[in-house]
């Protein structure tokens, strides 16, 4: 289900939409502030290039709100709704998640943002093989 050759797989691992072989960004970790959306400017194994055009990952600040508010929603449902939690604990609950999971949603956009635009080519795979 998650496996190379399904957009799932770029989005949540963070590699080259096009081969699945590398990460698109150049540290691993997303809790390297310093590093969290500094990315390779190509692909080492196929060669795209993942700034399409200038400003090309603004149009994921949208969708870091879908993934903002689905985060906040997670975080909510497990304060409110699973420990009893009173308003304020579960809106204090929102705050820390969203803060706390900040670089995970920011990669997170820019992985499903930039997987609108391009699709897995498995050519480019089968000849890295």
């Amino acid at each position: 289900m998650f496996g190379k050759g399904n957009k799932l797989y770029s989005i949540f691992t963070g590699s080259c939409p096009k081969c699945h072989q590398e990460s698109m960004y150049k540290t691993k970790n997303p809790y390297v502030l310093s590093e969290t959306l500094k990315m390779h400017e190509r692909c080492s194994h196929c060669k795209t290039k993942y700034k399409i055009e200038p400003s090309f990952f603004y149009g994921s600040m949208y969708v870091s709100y879908a993934v903002g508010i689905i985060f906040a929603f997670i975080a909510f449902t497990i304060s409110y709704g699973i420990f009893n939690s009173g308003r304020n604990v579960a809106f204090a609950s929102i705050i820390i998640t969203l803060i706390v999971c900040l670089p995970i949603i920011l990669r997170l956009s820019r992985n499903i943002w930039i997987n609108f635009f391009m699709s897995y080519d498995r050519s480019l795979a089968k000849s890295e093989s």
